[in-house]
């Protein structure tokens, strides 16, 4: 059989196809979690380090050295729960919050490059305080000379606080907001510019530059120039804004410088003395370019320099993260091939195992089809392969002795057909010749010999209708006591012949009584009778007893459950002469077991049939109800029947719902018993 059809390969299969989607779903459900309890770590970690990456972005950008920073450091530290260190960019310490005498090492990677004039945009994003832009890298708090004295700063103020009155009084929402340079600005809530413009509070003082501002708009305007003429190009005038052209539209405080395209001057109406220069595009970027360097330069000196900033655990570690890599990759696939194959190996073990036996079975079963006598298979363990080899096995046993016992009843059978059709054939053949006459006496032996061959079919033909359950029965009420007689009456004249004394006893009072078809129990009981007569010798007892069941009677007389009875057969023949019996039987002691009276009404009724004749060896006694068995193996028609009178008797017992059974004793006697449900008692 191809693998793929066999248990084998089907179970392999099965196995293998579970263990690959155990694997890839167990592998799956890993990734997964594991990829989201990493990534929400690394956004709890990446917002905590975001923060700690802005507060010292702001430190660096408000002051010229990294002096004083471990306070901001330890401070920072003890909020977040981890070790923050800051190194130059040579690795040179310049604070580290460990608090071991010897700082563990620190790692290889920094975490972030803490440098105002060029932010990290991806930490700065995650930071509210953070105004950086991906074209505009310098921190917003960096302003440098930028930065007013008091004095400037209380001016602006005023005017900014006298202008959001006005807008106030006007219904216009608008709140003062101080810049990290110390200018003012007045701020309006909600989008109105146009209202705004309709009213008469005028901002021009506030908006105007400051002497501070225009001195470092100046030196910026002279850097920028510079970068601009060593490109060849032409200088620029920036306003307070930073925006670039001859028409420059007035500044708007506090927000801070950063360059900004030609093109966004339309948004902004100014009176212009002359036509406006016209920029190109090219124009625009080197000039964005030479206003950011002209403010790093500018900035330089105010800020910190760039500083290594490492964020981990106490330990030294830094975040731990999920990288599926190729070598992660490859880590992932070998377990799942190993747990595969460990599965498939399992699976093949177990599959031979469960297996081997089912083939042994088979080749047990095409054993026993192709005719071999005993076809059983070895059974190890106690599993249910086990118990079906079991099973198995006494199957093949029980259909052996089936066939064995068919064999011999095939063989019984013919014998005993073909000694009487013998004797009528030599008889006939002999009247042909001449050699005897067909006389009285000569049609009177030809009539016995077929009245013979009738018995024996008869026997055989109500054997087979109690095998096939359609036996049929016509039950009445009858008294046991006088069925018991008329079948002493019917046998009295073959047991004087014999010189055997026939007797009849009953239970004193009231009489047993069942519910049996009297005809089929008077031939089951006379079959009985007639084997006990014939296995007596001259001299001896054949008693006929009934009791009920419960009534203390002996129980030397079985009522089924004897060895005898648990046979598939009797032996005793159809025509009265029961060969089964064998042994010459009975026990003339079997009297005593009659005491049934006084069994309560509707318990069992036990008949028995006891003999005083040789009795039956305990090697015999389990055989006598087989169909043919006969104790004289020579099958003589002197010593014995046929061998279907015990038979019959256990069929007829069995169809009334009763139990045929014996008992014996070798030298005593033997005791057959019918054991039948009851009746109440008639009076």
């Amino acid at each position: 059989m191809p693998l793929r059809r066999s248990l084998l390969g089907r179970l392999l299969g099965v196995s293998a196809l579970v263990a690959a989607c155990s694997v890839a779903a167990t592998a799956w459900l890993a990734v997964q979690t594991t990829s989201g309890a990493i990534r929400q770590e690394q956004g709890r970690n990446l917002t905590a380090d975001a923060r700690i990456y802005d507060t010292l972005l702001g430190y660096a950008a408000r002051n010229p050295t990294w002096n004083g920073v471990d306070a901001t450091v330890r401070k920072l530290a003890e909020e977040s729960g981890r070790r923050i260190a800051l190194t130059t960019q040579s690795r040179q310490p310049l604070a580290d919050s460990a608090t071991a005498e010897v700082p563990p090492p620190l790692p290889p990677q920094a975490s972030a490059v803490v440098d105002p004039l060029s932010v990290d945009a991806v930490l700065a994003a995650r930071t509210t305080e953070g105004q950086g832009t991906a074209a505009d890298r310098i921190d917003p708090r960096a302003v440098g000379p930028f930065l007013l004295p008091a004095a400037e700063r209380t001016e602006l103020r005023q005017l900014a606080d006298r202008h959001a009155i006005c807008l106030n009084r006007s219904g216009i929402a608008a709140d003062v907001v101080v810049g990290p340079s110390g200018r003012p600005r007045v701020q309006v809530v909600g989008n109105s510019p146009e209202r705004v413009l309709s009213t008469k509070c005028e901002s021009f003082d506030l908006d105007a530059p400051t002497r501070t501002e225009r001195k470092a708009l100046d030196a910026l305007n002279g850097l920028a120039d510079a970068c601009l003429k060593r490109q060849g190009r032409e200088g620029v005038r920036l306003d307070q804004n930073l925006f670039w052209g001859e028409d420059v539209s007035a500044a708007r405080p506090g927000q801070l410088p950063y360059p900004v395209p030609s093109d966004a001057r339309a948004a902004r109406p100014a009176p212009v003395a002359e036509a406006p220069r016209e920029f190109t595009g090219e124009d625009d970027r080197a000039i964005a370019s030479c206003v950011g360097t002209a403010r790093s330069e500018q900035l330089g000196s105010y800020v910190a320099s760039p500083a290594l900033l490492f964020i981990g655990d106490e330990g030294g570690a830094t975040v731990p993260g999920f990288d599926l890599s190729p070598a992660n990759t490859a880590k992932i696939a070998g377990a799942a091939a190993l747990v595969l194959a460990l599965t498939v190996g399992a699976s093949v073990l177990a599959g031979a195992r469960l297996v081997r036996p089912l083939h042994a079975l088979t080749g047990a079963a095409q054993r026993m089809r192709d005719g071999e006598e005993s076809a059983s298979v070895p059974v190890s363990g106690d599993d249910e392969i086990a118990r079906l080899a079991a099973a198995f096995n006494d199957m093949s046993a029980h259909r052996a002795r089936l066939e064995e016992q068919r064999r011999a009843m095939v063989s019984d059978v013919a014998h005993e057909l073909r000694t009487p059709l013998s004797n009528i054939r030599g008889w006939l053949e002999a009247a042909q010749d001449g050699l005897a006459d067909p006389d009285p006496a000569f049609v009177s032996s030809l009539l016995e010999e077929a009245v013979q061959l009738q018995h024996i079919i008869d026997d055989l033909q109500d054997l087979a209708a109690a095998d096939a359950g359609v036996l049929r029965l016509h039950p009445e009420p009858v008294r046991v006591g006088e069925l018991l007689g008329q079948v002493a009456a019917a046998h009295q004249a073959r047991a004087d012949t014999a010189e055997v004394t026939l007797r009849v006893e009953t239970a004193d009072g009231r009489v047993p009584e069942v519910a049996a078809d009297p005809v089929r129990l008077r031939q089951a009981v006379g079959n009985l009778v007639s084997n006990a007569v014939r296995h007596t010798p001259p001299g001896g007892t054949v008693t006929l007893r009934a009791y009920g069941g419960g009534g203390g009677a002996d129980s030397r007389a079985g009522d089924g459950s004897e060895g005898g009875s648990g046979s598939d057969s009797g032996a005793g023949d159809g025509d009265g002469s029961e060969g089964g019996s064998g042994s010459d039987s009975p026990t003339g002691h079997g009297s005593e077991g009659g005491s049934g009276a006084g069994s309560p009404p509707g318990g069992d009724v036990v008949i028995e049939v006891a003999d005083t004749g040789t009795g039956i060896p305990a090697e015999d006694l389990p055989y006598v109800f087989d169909r043919f068995w006969r104790a004289e193996k020579s099958r003589s028609r002197r010593t014995g029947g046929s061998g279907l009178g015990l038979a019959i008797v256990r069929k007829l017992a069995e169809a009334h719902g009763g139990t045929a059974g014996a008992t014996s004793t070798e030298g005593e006697g033997s005791v057959f018993v019918i054991r039948l449900p009851g009746r109440a008692p008639m009076p």
